[in-house]
């Protein structure tokens, strides 16, 4: 009954009484919880951005050592203007072959950049050109764009399933510029020490 009675000065913010405690809110609440889970543990943004682009190459890679994937794939590769050379110079298997191997590579090197940031700046950089390659696609896809709708901007799944590819690119180019900062630091730093050492 106390708490109702209190005055309350709503320009000085002052009580002629106890201050009523400030409800929680959800998003402090939310936020509470989200750091008690790790949420701002130092890089783990970084390191799970790695780790879900390996198991992305690992089964990207994987379904290209199978004939239905090379005959999904015909449309992409014929009308990709930075891949169509692939079916004159490897045949329709071989291309798929090609692009499976060429991603379990890049998979790999992003892998091993977990502990080596030169073979992850490798990776990042394979994945980089990747998905400029795949992503190039998209304005020269035949019936990309759904005619029933009104064409552009309406797409049809052709073009959906390349667009994830424009935030795959951006995933890579994280990862390339974090892989390059790193070893740029470390370069600096032991140059750094190289050189306290040799002035004493």
């Amino acid at each position: 009954m106390n708490q109702l009675t209190t005055k309350f000065d709503a320009t000085t913010g002052e009580s002629n009484g106890a201050r009523l405690p400030a409800p929680p809110s959800l998003m402090g609440s939310l936020a509470r919880v989200l750091v008690r889970l790790g949420i701002l543990t130092e890089d783990l943004d970084y390191h799970l951005i790695r780790a879900s682009m390996v198991i992305i190459f690992l089964l990207f890679g994987y379904q290209k050592w199978f004939q239905y994937e090379a005959d999904v794939l015909i449309p992409y590769i014929s009308n990709g203007p930075l891949i169509f050379w692939l079916y004159p110079v490897f045949g329709v298997r071989g291309a798929t072959w090609f692009l499976g191997a060429s991603e379990w590579t890049f998979g790999t090197l992003l892998f091993l950049g977990f502990w080596n940031k030169k073979l992850g700046i490798l990776g990042a950089l394979g994945s980089c050109v990747t998905f400029i390659c795949t992503a190039t696609i998209i304005p020269f896809m035949p019936n990309g764009w759904a005619a029933s709708a009104g064409g552009f901007p309406a797409m049809t799944e052709h073009v959906a399933f390349l667009l994830k590819d424009i935030v795959l690119f951006s995933v890579s180019f994280y990862l390339l510029r974090q892989d390059l900062v790193r070893v740029l630091l470390a370069t600096s730093q032991s140059h750094d020490t190289g050189a306290r050492v040799i002035s004493r």
